[in-house]
């Protein structure tokens, strides 16, 4: 059964926002077995809109559309789909009462614009918005779903997780999906394929590549009538892989770089120390999002100077010798954070973000350091030479190293 998926809005268009909610929404839709036709993103635009659902209705049985459910005039979404079917969109009284109260516990009186978000047509019923005023719409149309929810993404989940995946479940039938997500790192997405070769091609399970910022991930999407007989399609997949792979898997499914370096280092009652120079502040803010993570983080220094990196412990001549960006302050920095933080391990970023050159280095020019029980590594880095980029990806490489290392230590 073939799926696709519309991101409304021009603020898409000209680049204001990302699009997170497709990504998410073709991962879902992968559990239920369906194929993505295409994913689009379209702008506030009723002929546009309109000739889009249009043409979604003749090919696709799943039409997932996200944004255009707001108050305001170039909120265009449920115009587009009662023009598409012919019908007229009416005040209901229900969803108004709830809209009013909505703005009642809120303290605040409600706009009349914000009544069109009240609307429905005959084909469509009102899918619940408990965290904004949008409620979604679910269209049964000549054998073909339509499924519009609003854009915030925080709403547009938890409708999609409580409301429109178990009902679209329920649809296609009780055809079990089982997936596992295989992540590795230190090894190209070309050579990851050829040690797994002889399982690609196969329709049941299903085994897929990816590379992403964290390593190169296999993804398995196997199928049965019931889950365990999915899982046991699944598992001798599974296994072949990870005996393939073993020295290179770091994680497993929506296990991130910090949430893996946190397990191993609460297993192993130790703790960790940042120093930080490029990527000023973001490794110790990524540690933190883990809940927990103050049994095992210490802290961390931004010494985004030269001034402070002395003052933390670095030793001047090693800057003036070598730079800032260097393997040798890089460990420099790594032993300070461990001894001024009192931590069993420390670890450490400096290079050069951009936009321009430093030291005579290139944009892109990284080294990440670790230290621990008087031992000591240096890892350098070529990144790609965009700023942004450079320091998310010196933050995700660090703490793979880490990862890597940790269950040496």
């Amino acid at each position: 059964m073939q799926a696709e998926i519309f991101s409304i809005g021009h603020e898409l268009l000209m680049g204001e926002i990302t699009d997170t909610n497709s990504p998410y929404l073709v991962s879902q839709l992968a559990r239920l077995g369906l194929q993505v036709r295409q994913t689009s993103q379209i702008g506030d635009d009723l002929d546009h809109l309109s000739q889009a659902f249009k043409q979604a209705l003749l090919r696709s049985r799943v039409i997932l559309s996200t944004g255009g459910l707001g108050p305001t005039q170039d909120d265009l979404t449920r115009e587009a789909i009662a023009r598409v079917l012919g019908e007229e969109m009416r005040l209901q009284e229900e969803l108004e009462r709830e809209l009013r109260e909505h703005f009642r516990r809120r303290g605040i009186s409600m706009p009349e614009q914000n009544l069109k978000q009240a609307m429905l047509i005959p084909s469509a019923r009102a899918i619940p918005n408990p965290r904004g005023t949008a409620p979604g719409w679910w269209v049964e149309h000549s054998g073909s779903v339509l499924v519009a929810m609003p854009g915030p993404p925080g709403e547009m989940m938890e409708m999609w997780q409580n409301h429109v995946f178990p009902r679209l479940r329920e649809r296609v039938g009780t055809q079990s999906i089982v997936t596992r997500t295989i992540k590795t790192t230190g090894l190209t997405e070309a050579g990851v394929a050829e040690m797994v070769a002889p399982h690609f091609g196969h329709d049941n399970p299903y085994l897929g590549i990816y590379a992403r910022p964290d390593g190169i991930h296999l993804r398995i999407i196997a199928r049965g009538d019931s889950d365990e007989r999915a899982r046991e399609l699944l598992q001798p997949l599974e296994e072949s892989i990870r005996k393939a792979l073993e020295p290179y898997i770091w994680g497993y499914d929506d296990e991130t770089p910090e949430i893996s370096v946190g397990s191993m280092l609460k297993e192993r009652g130790l703790t960790l120390a940042a120093m930080e120079s490029c990527t000023g502040g973001l490794l110790a803010s990524t540690i933190t999002d883990v809940p927990g993570s103050s049994a095992y983080f210490k802290g961390g220094i931004v010494a985004y100077s030269n001034e402070l990196k002395t003052a933390s412990g670095v030793d001047a001549r090693l800057i003036e010798e070598y730079g800032a960006v260097s393997g040798e302050v890089a460990l420099a920095m790594a032993r300070a954070a461990r001894e001024r933080l009192a931590a069993d391990i420390g670890i450490s970023t400096t290079g050069v973000a951009g936009p321009d050159p430093l030291e005579g280095k290139p944009v892109g020019t990284v080294h990440v350091a670790i230290a621990w029980q008087r031992r000591e590594k240096h890892y350098p880095f070529r990144l790609p030479p965009r700023r942004e980029l450079v320091k998310g990806r010196t933050v995700t490489l660090a703490l793979l190293e880490l990862a890597r290392l940790l269950p040496t230590i």
